[in-house]
């Protein structure tokens, strides 16, 4: 594995590693153990914020990869792409206020919230490591420029 496809690697696999571990909170929450809920949930929240700031790095300093795969499948992955992004966006903002519900001890809403969140976390999981996959596995792509070079030129 090149320096390229290293932060690729890295970055999913803390996103897999928090949806473990955000299964592994709900568990204990349904168990009654809070406690252990609590430190399992924050260390989810960490392997997540660890994704996000390795993904950020690269994508400002290394760039994205550009669709490898056949012509014909590209429109495809882009709308696959899109809802991924979503969703992410949609779990990030759900994990934030769900988390904060928790620590200030809103328990009825964050009981609520915490479903909801959980469940759009594993599907943002699970379309990130199929994005992975196609980017990285199936469909090896190109690179681009980094953000600073585009801008910066």
């Amino acid at each position: 594995m090149d320096l390229y496809n290293i932060f690729p690697t890295i970055s999913t696999s803390f996103i897999v590693i928090s949806a473990i571990l955000v299964a592994i909170g709900w568990r204990l929450a349904i168990k009654r153990n809070l406690e252990s809920h609590k430190k399992v949930m924050l260390w989810a929240a960490i392997a997540a914020t660890a994704f996000f700031i390795v993904y950020v790095s690269r994508t400002i300093f290394v760039g994205n990869t550009e669709w490898g795969g056949p012509d014909n499948l590209k429109p495809y992955y882009f709308v696959f792409l899109i809802f991924h992004i979503t969703l992410a966006t949609v779990a990030a903002v759900f994990g934030i206020t769900t988390l904060t519900l928790g620590y200030k001890a809103k328990y009825a809403k964050h009981r609520k919230w915490g479903r909801v969140t959980s469940v759009i976390w594993f599907i943002t999981a699970i379309t990130g490591v199929a994005v992975y996959i196609l980017l990285y596995v199936m469909y090896p792509g190109g690179h681009t420029k980094p953000v600073l070079d585009a801008i910066f030129g």
